[in-house]
């Protein structure tokens, strides 16, 4: 991957990664909530999705940074519309990835965090069905999954008007499970719902060099979606990096 900005010598994926050192991040400042930098792909006309997927979209480059960032956080989270769209398993398959974990002091797997409100879920998403996988789930239901969902899996319930309390089922993450970084793979409610909330640091965007044209509905989202953000945030560019045509942004979201 060609480094823009800064300039500097190419570099793989693994390298980039590495030099990101999110754990020195968040040990850096008072956090009592995981750090979160949301990761996404977008068309550049803004699709977030084709076909109600996000993967059509990406490139070799960007699947390789979407498992590379997994290698590097505690946890990963994505809303249950995401998880059964886009058939969730195992979030780190691989041996040698696994030992990239190992290498840098983490558990061979990211915590598997999923967002439902109303609990939809079931064993016909792979993740939940595999009794290897760690999961925890913040809801605000009071019922469990059925027993064919064979996970370990971990519940956590908080409630704020009737609705999901994000802000404490973030910091009970990182108080009861030890999430000190924590990677949101979307979907787009869920990503607005976070940034409202002030509970995102960090935003990875992978551009794709594709027109989809098309109108914006439920199956063709923005990487945002929900009611406007007011104020808008604001980004502070971080890196550019390139391959094939595909450009990979880095931003800090701005208090």
């Amino acid at each position: 991957m060609r480094r823009l900005l800064p300039l500097g010598e190419p570099a793989g994926v693994e390298h980039l990664v590495h030099e990101l050192d999110f754990a020195e991040r968040a040990a850096g400042g008072p956090f009592s909530r995981p750090y979160v930098m949301l990761n996404m792909v977008s068309t550049a006309d803004g699709r977030a999705t084709l076909g109600g997927r996000s993967g059509p979209i990406g490139g070799d480059a960007d699947k390789a940074l979407f498992l590379g960032l997994r290698t590097a956080v505690d946890g990963v989270m994505a809303g249950a519309g995401t998880v059964r769209a886009e058939h969730y398993r195992r979030l780190v398959r691989d041996e040698r990835r696994r030992a990239i974990r190992r290498e840098r002091g983490l558990t061979e797997e990211p915590l598997a965090c999923i967002v439902s409100g109303r609990l939809a879920l079931n064993a016909e998403i792979p993740l939940l069905a595999d009794p290897g996988a760690r999961v925890a789930i913040l809801t605000t239901s009071q019922a469990s999954l059925p027993q064919e969902c064979r996970a370990d899996i971990h519940y956590i319930r908080t409630v704020r008007d009737g609705l999901l309390d994000l802000p404490k089922a973030m910091a009970q993450l990182r108080a009861e499970h030890g999430i000190r970084t924590l990677l949101c793979e979307g979907g787009p409610h869920l990503n607005a719902q976070l940034l409202a909330e002030g509970l995102v640091d960090e935003l990875f965007l992978s551009l794709s060099p594709v027109l989809a044209g098309g109108d914006l509905t439920s199956e063709a989202l923005r990487i945002l979606s929900g009611p406007e953000l007011d104020p808008p945030l604001a980004l502070e560019l971080v890196s550019v990096t390139e391959h094939d045509s595909y450009l990979f942004l880095r931003y800090k979201i701005l208090p």
